[in-house]
């Protein structure tokens, strides 16, 4: 076999392996190993692991990772999640399908203080439904809203999926943060546009029985007190960041330190709470670094075999073209994401894609919003779709069927996909903030 056939097989054989259920990181690793093995020698494999194990995992930057994480657990303890929401539903209450649009500001907020979707779907799932059931909403709808805007956990930074992005690329976390505004804007505004149009085209899609119970009031003064604790982490993290001040993983420590402080202040953490939050950003941040560290590997093992030189010269010099390649790599991307997690697919995927992307003369950071905007489309699609079973989870609710998660995201993944079309053909949208 050529080094060529190898590359090939290898990438065959992880799908394969991953869709048996071998977890994704040992799948790389081994199959990377035995690639490496058979274009050169045992040898060569052990050193290039060993050194690989070492370079992919020295920098400073992944100090930012732990960091996020932890601000993340934090801020979703202290109930900052319910105060978000509560302001903005008492600001929007005269707007028709208020609650809903109140769910997606709230959403974008909480997003730019914890960078996870998944933490997203856990928080509003709990909070925004259960209010949005009351005033008569439906099952599908109140569930939709939350998965929708659940995903802009990753796209209005800080967000994880950007780092390890901005880690597999060689690019910059603070660039890709950057990047991600935008966009990240711009799909709270389709989801809300979306939102208002189905109040007034598909009343029974959204109410059943009207926008009619009485919601809960709160005062101006009490509005501003709930206020305090976002603007403050909002100020302390984006203001560091965008401001200049602080380095990306400077932006992390001072988060989570802001966001300890608000969980002290309001006595929501005790010191048991506080070792099950630090064992479990233990466990996600080594995960994640395993799994970079393994795409690493894998990456190398391709770049060995000329897989991704073989892929650009067939993409470039055919009739399909730089943006038949990007076609037909969103494609790729929103099929797997019927089948396997966020992360995995951009392991699989970028290690192959960012070669070719690079020798079309594509800008990397618009790349990666392209990149992260598709991966995202896959949580809310069936079968595997996580943010709509982290809702159903969350809800503990016999009578509500996943089925009708998946029938009330719909016109959410229909705004996505309109939304990747506009930065598709607009990349500005994604990279003017970037470039300042």
């Amino acid at each position: 076999m050529t080094p060529f056939d190898i590359g090939l097989a290898a990438i065959l054989v992880l799908v394969v392996l991953i869709l048996i259920g071998m977890p994704i990181g040992i799948g790389m690793l081994s199959v990377s190993f035995v690639g490496v093995a058979l274009i050169r020698n045992d040898v060569v494999a052990v050193r290039m692991m060993t050194q690989v194990a070492n370079d992919s995992l020295e920098e400073y930057l992944f100090a930012v990772v732990p960091l996020f994480v932890l601000m993340g657990l934090l801020v979703t303890v202290s109930g900052v999640g319910k105060d978000t929401f509560d302001v903005f539903q008492r600001l929007l209450r005269r707007v028709t399908a208020g609650l809903g649009v109140a769910t997606v500001f709230a959403n974008a907020v909480f997003a730019a203080i914890t960078g996870i979707s998944i933490a997203s779907a856990t928080v509003f799932s709990r909070i925004a439904v259960p209010e949005m059931r009351r005033h008569g909403y439906t099952n599908r709808f109140s569930t939709g809203v939350v998965a929708g805007s659940s995903v802009l956990g990753m796209m209005i930074p800080p967000s994880l999926l950007m780092i390890v992005y901005a880690v597999l690329a060689e690019q910059s976390v603070g660039r890709m943060f950057l990047a991600g505004v935008g966009p990240g804007l711009l799909l709270a505004a389709a989801f809300i546009v979306t939102i208002l149009l189905l109040s007034r085209t598909r009343r029974d899609f959204v109410f059943e029985t009207g926008d009619s119970a009485e919601y809960t009031d709160i005062t101006f003064v009490q509005i501003l007190w709930k206020s305090i604790p976002i603007l403050f982490l909002m100020i302390l993290v984006l203001g560091g960041l965008y401001g200049g001040f602080l380095n990306p993983t400077e932006a992390g420590a001072a988060g989570a330190f802001g966001a300890l402080l608000i969980a002290l202040l309001r006595r929501s953490l005790d010191r048991s709470t506080f070792w099950s939050l630090l064992v479990e950003t233990g466990q996600i941040t080594v995960s994640v670094l395993f799994l970079i560290l393994a795409a690493t590997f894998f990456s190398r093992m391709l770049a060995l075999s000329g897989v991704p030189r073989e892929l650009s010269e067939w993409f470039l010099s055919g009739n399909i073209g730089p943006y038949g390649f990007l076609l037909a790599y969103i494609l790729l991307i929103v099929a797997l994401g019927c089948l396997i997690d966020s992360i995995s697919i951009m392991l699989i995927v970028l290690p192959i894609a960012l070669p070719i992307a690079q020798a079309a003369g594509q800008d990397l950071i618009w790349f990666g919003v392209i990149t992260v905007i598709a991966v995202e489309i896959g949580l809310l699609t069936p079968p595997f779709g996580l943010s709509v079973y982290t809702i159903k989870a969350a809800m503990d609710d016999p009578d509500l069927k996943v089925g009708e998660i998946f029938r009330g995201a719909v016109p959410f993944i229909i705004a996505m996909l309109v939304s990747l079309a506009i930065i598709t053909a607009f990349p500005p949208v994604a990279t003017w903030l970037a470039l300042m």
